[in-house]
């Protein structure tokens, strides 16, 4: 039985979350961890993106300056390409399509599955400036993965899918989530603050120390 258990709310289309991912792979070993991974798509559709971020044009400069700042405070700065997807012809994605692709894996081979498919998916965004809002891309990705093609479909089409992407949006709500990444501690409650692997680490052990 994991030692705690940790609720992950993130977006594939999130920097930050490129950022904690990484650390929480490792934390989760060394501390035992039950990591639930929660989808938190900030952006829907693209009338949800123009809503938020204006144009196309303004919402690509304006993200890829947030990506500046999280390449900077980076473990792995080199797979975050800024100039890549300056220059790819499509506009910024939205975070659904993703999302989708995310919950079909669960669907079909659990909490592991979904992580993997989150890590790939922001690796062919940020790393290959892939287009994450197109159904194919998300097939691609999961046929590398070792998914069934025929199979991942169906899950990835399948009503049920979205149904789970939209409950983690309302347990979102009923805790009050607003931003990502975030990691929730069930048994505690408590929100760690996204930061260094270091800091992670203290504020796991304080956790474990509560529920001793």
């Amino acid at each position: 039985m994991a030692s705690l258990t940790i609720d992950f709310f993130h977006d594939v289309v999130c920097c930050w979350c490129f950022n904690i991912s990484s650390r929480m792979r490792q934390l989760a070993e060394e501390f035992d961890l039950g990591i639930r991974h929660r989808t938190f798509v900030l952006q829907a559709s693209p009338a949800e993106m123009a809503d938020r971020w204006g144009t196309p044009e303004e919402a690509r400069e304006t993200i890829l300056g947030h990506w500046t700042v999280c390449r900077q405070a980076s473990d792995q700065p080199e797979r975050v390409d800024i100039d890549a997807m300056r220059a790819a012809p499509f506009d910024y994605p939205h975070g659904m399509i993703a999302a989708l692709g995310c919950k079909a894996a669960e669907r079909m081979g659990g909490q592991k599955a979904h992580w993997d498919m989150f890590d790939h998916l922001q690796r062919a965004h940020l790393g290959e400036a892939r287009n994450i809002a197109d159904r194919d891309t998300i097939l691609a990705v999961a046929r590398n993965l070792g998914f069934e093609d025929a199979g991942f479909r169906e899950a990835f089409d399948a009503p049920e899918t979205a149904r789970a992407v939209d409950a983690d949006r309302q347990q979102a709500r009923v805790l009050q989530v607003r931003s990502v990444p975030m990691l929730i501690v069930r048994e505690t409650g408590a929100r760690l603050i996204s930061g260094p692997r270091e800091d992670l680490a203290a504020q796991l052990r304080a956790a474990l120390r509560l529920v001793a």
